[in-house]
């Protein structure tokens, strides 16, 4: 669920402005859904939430500049943003562009090992390094994020090379639902893959929310 633009409103719909003790949320839209999410399970109403599109994963060289336009765009109005970003692909200019900017960001490689547990992840990196990940995000947009960009809607030969190498799908679930997990399996199916499903919740993105 992609918010439609980078526009951040709070909770009443009002503009925010310095100095009202609010923190913006500056997010991939692969996380917009859990944040909300989040947000309303815990009553976290000092936090407005503004995404970024999720496509951009498929660019992540075009994240860091994103990220800096959006901070930029909406640094007058907040006492502070918080960058709901892991690395994802960027090779560490997201950190640096960041750092450049004076905001912090979430901690990891990407939302796989923060969903997992970063400490986690990296345990169980060193077995499943033959692994392919999914979220519930990824799930529900198999087609747009996995399939067609990888061309297997029009080369269905592809699959085997690349993903020849791999064993098994692995969906990080952040909820418990039914009908998610067996699109999932059958996600594993169409790439010849075991499947594996592990329930994480929201992991350490609950966390680190939950600091701020």
């Amino acid at each position: 669920m992609d918010l439609p633009d980078d526009t951040a409103l709070t909770q009443d719909g009002l503009a925010p402005s310095a100095g009202s003790g609010r923190i913006l949320l500056l997010a991939c839209g692969a996380l917009a859904r859990e944040i909300l999410d989040l947000k309303r399970t815990n009553g976290w109403d000092h936090l407005d939430l503004t995404c970024l599109p999720a496509i951009l994963h498929i660019h992540p060289q075009r994240i860091p500049a994103a990220v800096r336009d959006a901070v930029e765009k909406h640094r007058a109005s907040y006492d502070s943003i918080f960058v709901v970003y892991a690395d994802c692909g960027t090779g560490g200019l997201l950190q640096q562009t960041c750092a450049d900017l004076g905001v912090q960001m979430i901690e990891g490689p990407h939302c796989y090992a923060f969903f997992e547990g970063n400490e986690r992840f990296a345990d169980l990196a060193q077995t499943e390094i033959t692994a392919f990940y999914l979220t519930d995000f990824l799930v529900r947009q198999f087609e747009s994020f996995v399939w067609k960009p990888m061309g297997f809607d029009r080369h269905p030969e592809l699959i085997p090379i690349m993903f020849g190498n791999y064993t098994k799908l692995v969906y990080q679930a952040q909820t418990d639902d039914r009908a998610l997990t067996e699109k999932a399996r059958a996600c594993a199916d169409r790439l010849g893959l075991a499947f594996e499903r592990r329930l994480t919740g929201y992991g350490d993105l609950a966390t680190t929310l939950a600091k701020l």
